[in-house]
């Protein structure tokens, strides 16, 4: 199950990645960029209190029950164990966090998912393979930019890396020159604000406009 996720993940090139949207919204949103033709959606845990726990698990549900496998949905935001078992009890595929957790990437490969921890540094990235990431998220990549994503891929040719943080329309291509496998998006492609609007289109052509970006 893991390898025909995996590859839905390289093909894509693009993860959204869903923050701060209630579970109540979500359906509308996930159907929006699955019709721009972003297909990964990454529902991201809100840390802050068992509520929010909840209701994120609750999305993903919500966005498996509505949409099946016409889009392949992953927690974020993943820090524990506990967590891994959650999310994939509500129907998450893959797991990303922001951080090298052994403990997550072990239990996450033991449940046939696929696991997608996040690095900065060449040494986190590398122990993060060792561990049995299948993708290592460098993070924030925007920040440092593209070109040092081809630095850390320079002598880590053989480990798969995405580009997540401050990656916008205009820099997504670039990332993939660097040597990444793809890319994760958050703000810039999943509005609250047009969520809460309801003004879906305008979130579908924002995906489509990644697609067409990544494709050139």
């Amino acid at each position: 199950m893991s390898q025909a996720v995996l590859e839905k993940i390289l093909e894509g090139k693009i993860i959204a990645i869903v923050r701060g949207i209630p579970s109540t919204k979500i359906v509308g949103l996930a159907q929006a960029l699955e019709k721009g033709g972003v297909n990964c959606i990454e529902v991201t845990f809100d840390q802050t209190s068992e509520e929010k726990v909840k209701d994120t698990l609750a999305a993903i549900r919500a966005i498996k029950d509505a949409l099946g496998d016409k889009v392949c949905v992953g927690a974020g935001t993943v820090m524990s164990v506990e967590q891994v078992h959650q999310a994939v009890e509500a129907g998450a595929e893959y797991m990303i966090s922001p951080n090298v957790n052994e403990a997550v990437i072990r239990e996450t490969k033991k449940l046939d998912k696929v696991s997608i921890p996040g690095a900065m540094t060449p040494t986190e990235a590398a122990f993060a393979y060792e561990c049995g990431a299948d993708i290592v998220k460098l993070f924030p990549a925007g920040l440092l930019g593209a070109a040092y994503v081809k630095a850390v891929k320079a002598p880590l040719k053989h480990i798969p890396v995405t580009a997540v943080g401050n990656v916008n329309v205009e820099n997504c291509a670039e990332f993939l020159k660097a040597g990444a496998v793809g890319v994760g998006v958050g703000g810039s492609l999943v509005s609250a604000k047009l969520v809460d609007e309801g003004r879906f289109d305008e979130i579908t052509a924002t995906a489509k406009a990644y697609v067409e970006a990544l494709a050139r």
